[in-house]
């Protein structure tokens, strides 16, 4: 966190336009994908705050499946993506507070009363933005899908059967 207000804290801007999102980013799919780009698409600069593996166990029985380090690393990967700060808090709070970033970004399933750093961001001048949920992703869905064993949407094409061996 130290590091991400170092370099795009608002004495540090130099005029850029800072976006902060965060989440849990577990599994990531399209719908995490299409809404890390509009909200990159807001700004110069995308940061990405995600929660720790012990935040994310406490509001999330059971996860993460994929260890923070790992979770920040396929994040960061992202070309939308400008940096990636870890959490242990349940809430971003703190890094909205510290950061002051000129547009917060949430997810459409947020109302707007619980998105978390709305008064802070408002107050400094910024505005916050629901980017609607894309119909279709879900993480818990894809963990339903797989712990209840679905088919995948296009079957694999049946082998055909190796001819009978004959006599000769």
């Amino acid at each position: 966190m130290d590091e991400a207000i170092l370099r795009f804290g608002r004495e540090k801007r130099n005029g850029r336009r800072v976006v902060f999102t965060n989440g849990c980013f577990d599994v990531l799919h399209p719908g995490h994908i299409r809404t890390l780009e509009q909200a990159r698409n807001l700004g110069d600069v995308l940061i990405v705050g995600i929660n720790s593996d012990a935040s994310v166990g406490n509001l999330k029985p059971g996860r993460p499946l994929i260890p923070q380090n790992e979770r920040g690393e396929i994040l960061a990967a992202l070309a939308c993506v400008d940096a990636v700060v870890i959490f242990e808090e349940s809430t971003p709070r703190e890094i909205v507070t510290a950061l002051l970033p000129d547009v917060l970004v949430k997810g459409g399933d947020w109302a707007d009363n619980k998105i978390i750093g709305r008064e802070e961001v408002e107050a400094a001048g910024g505005r916050v933005v629901s980017i609607p949920v894309v119909p279709g992703y879900s993480t818990t869905e894809i963990l339903r899908k797989i712990r209840e064993g679905a088919p995948s949407a296009a079957p694999e094409p049946a082998t055909p059967a190796p001819p009978s061996p004959t006599k000769s």
